[in-house]
């Protein structure tokens, strides 16, 4: 199957707004019969070039051996003539469907030249029929294209008999590879370092590995509802996905039985560090070991606060924490915000209590009682 996308693009129109975005069409053609498919997508990133992918192998009923992609940033992290690096999620899904993915090397239209065609025919005999058609939607865009798809396919060759969709089920179905039971599921992938506190962060929320891997490099996969992690090669822990930021997921067999054998850091040491700063900055630091469910899951926090004093200095930090407890703005964002700004070196002013006027229309909180 040789996959690529048509220069040309279709203008959709929102309804609402009258705001006019471009749509990608997708093109995948099969080696033999020529049989086509084309879909019009939001745009070419990865989730829309695996989608593509996945309705392509669906339409024709099984899958191909192989895959020929031009070199596409979606599908290829590194284009070589030799060895291309194919990105992580792309080589993911050709695995699952048993395929493998041989990009044309780069400058040698000739090794696509097949999809090459297959733009050009699906240029004409379907970009061009939109070209004074509005669309307000993707759906129904992919309606009226699936309507040329299938006019397309089933149009007599000149020079051979039959047509492209007689051909595939002629020649390329019976080569086909089954389409597997469970469709692919977009993963995609992404490195950390597992912190002190034996979590991983992904979109601003954190989910715990097991201790022992303390400082080493994972590799994350993550879908919309799920997020797994994999240390050389196998997976050490999954979690449900959360889009909740600064929260943690944590598993009680990932959690150390003693800390002190296992972690450099202990709430002790993190406090007796904090007493060296100042008395306001163990308050802190102390108040946030607490405040969190396992005091681990605050190491990443304090260290932040503490690492602050190489910058500003001791005694500034400790100026900060005392407002920061004045305000009650205890995290290390805000901390580092009042160092930004200077304001630990402003005192915090006592905030007024207005008293309402004196008048007889006002009522005052015991009317309502």
């Amino acid at each position: 199957m040789f996959v690529d996308y048509a220069g040309q693009t279709v203008p959709v129109v929102d309804r609402n707004t009258g705001e006019v975005r471009d749509a990608q069409i997708f093109v995948a053609v099969l080696g033999a019969s020529n049989a086509t498919f084309a879909e019009a997508t939001w745009d070419q990133s990865l989730p829309s070039w695996i989608g593509s992918h996945t309705r392509a192998f669906s339409f024709f009923g099984g899958v191909t051996r192989i895959v020929v992609p031009d070199n596409p940033l979606a599908g290829v992290s590194k284009a070589c003539r030799y060895e291309p690096e194919i990105n992580p999620t792309y080589n993911e899904m050709a695995t699952h469907y048993g395929t493998v993915i041989i990009p044309a090397r780069p400058g040698k239209p000739k090794d696509k030249a097949k999809v090459e065609n297959a733009v050009l025919v699906a240029e004409r005999w379907i970009l061009a029929a939109f070209r004074k058609q509005t669309f307000f939607s993707l759906e129904e865009l992919n309606r009226q294209i699936r309507l040329l798809l299938d006019r397309l396919n089933h149009r007599p060759f000149k020079k051979l008999d039959g047509c492209r969709w007689s051909w595939l089920e002629k020649i390329d179905r019976p080569a086909l590879l089954p389409l597997p039971t469970i469709p692919y599921e977009m993963g995609e992938w992404k490195k950390a370092r597992v912190n002190i506190d034996y979590h991983v962060e992904l979109d601003r929320h954190y989910y715990s590995v097991p201790h022992s891997l303390i400082r080493q490099e994972v590799r994350i996969r993550f879908t919309c509802k799920t997020v797994e992690i994999f240390f050389k090669g196998n997976r050490v822990a999954s979690h449900k996905r959360s889009y909740e930021p600064g929260k943690h997921t944590t598993l009680k067999e990932h959690m150390p039985k003693a800390h002190q054998k296992y972690l450099e850091w202990t709430p002790s040491r993190l406090i007796s560090w904090a007493r060296k700063v100042g008395d306001s900055t163990a308050t802190v630091v102390e108040t946030v070991l607490e405040s969190r469910p396992h005091p681990e899951q605050g190491y990443r926090s304090c260290l932040g606060i503490l690492r602050l004093s190489k910058h500003y200095g001791k005694e500034r930090l400790d100026a900060a924490c005392r407002r920061a407890l004045e305000i009650n703005a205890l995290s290390y964002k805000s901390i580092k915000s009042i160092l930004e700004n200077g304001l630990d070196r402003q005192r915090v002013r006592p905030r007024r209590s207005v008293q309402p006027p004196l008048h007889g229309n006002i009522r005052g909180n015991g009317y309502y009682q």
